[in-house]
């Protein structure tokens, strides 16, 4: 999808970080928005802000855990536009837990947001990009889409679903032959909230530190701005690359799990047995 003026932009997740980037970027490459997000308040500054500087913008709170709002909301967006030609499927949350302390609770919440929130995502708007003559989707996965890491099982459950989702897509469009094309984004450490914001359980017991500690040493690795991540995704869209890195930690995550499909556990497990020892 090389042209984006005049096209009809989605976009979740968009009161913040890499959403956020995206509705500026694309605004400014001429496409004509239609933004969602939780945080409604965010939401519409970002909205007001758009509109002021002349870009058409329909924006709405949305959960996109919730099929049926997200298959309402796609129903509005194209009575609106008449037409959909980019579907970024960006929301996403964050939970620190292991396997053996984490709740139901918080566990079918992340998967409701950051797996279901992209199949709704898709499938709701689907039909309406294939009426287009020039359509894409892109779905946020993660480097954590790629490897598995301590304490974040269910983050890695959705991710690694995403990736499984988004690339029998890819393939199942192209063998129909049609207009509409996907991508799948794997972001390194960006430089959003999403740690900030997410769900910790004590994890001390794996990791050596509480929960506040946890997150300030997994921010010490997020390198990549939010506005560098959208310039990426938008390249990748234009190029109709398959799966899209964003940040050098990203290409060395995929790198090392390409050629230590199973020796980078051990690596991981001796890291943290480390930085248990050096937190004691």
């Amino acid at each position: 999808m090389k042209v984006l003026e005049n096209r009809v932009a989605v976009i979740t997740g968009a009161a913040s970080g890499i959403g956020k980037a995206l509705a500026e970027q694309l605004a400014a490459a001429g496409c004509r928005l239609a933004i969602s997000d939780v945080n409604s308040k965010d939401l519409e500054a970002l909205a007001k802000t758009l509109r002021a500087n002349g870009h058409e913008v329909h924006s709405e709170k949305l959960d996109v855990a919730d099929r049926q709002a997200f298959y309402d909301y796609a129903e509005r967006v194209h009575a609106h536009y008449g037409q959909v030609n980019l579907v970024i499927n960006n929301a996403g949350v964050a939970l620190g837990a292991t396997v053996e302390d984490m709740n139901y609770d918080d566990f079918e919440w992340l998967m409701g947001i950051n797996f279901w929130g992209v199949v709704y995502g898709t499938k709701a708007f689907l039909p309406f990009l294939k009426e287009a003559d020039e359509a894409h989707i892109v779905n946020i996965s993660s480097v954590f889409g790629l490897v598995g890491i301590p304490t974040q099982s269910a983050y890695n459950a959705a991710k690694f679903a995403v990736r499984g989702f988004t690339e029998s897509l890819r393939m199942e469009l192209e063998i129909e032959g049609g207009r509409v094309s996907c991508s799948c984004v794997h972001p390194g450490g960006i430089k959003t909230n999403i740690a900030r914001n997410a769900r910790m359980n004590d994890v001390s017991h794996i990791t050596g530190a509480d929960a506040e500690k946890s997150i300030a040493d997994f921010e010490k690795m997020f390198r990549t701005t939010a506005a560098d991540a959208a310039s990426t995704i938008i390249n990748g869209v234009r190029r109709n690359k398959r799966r899209i890195l964003i940040g050098g930690d990203a290409y060395a995550i995929d790198t090392m799990q390409r050629t230590l499909p199973t020796l980078y556990q051990r690596l991981i497990v001796n890291g943290q047995k480390l930085m248990r020892k050096r937190q004691a």
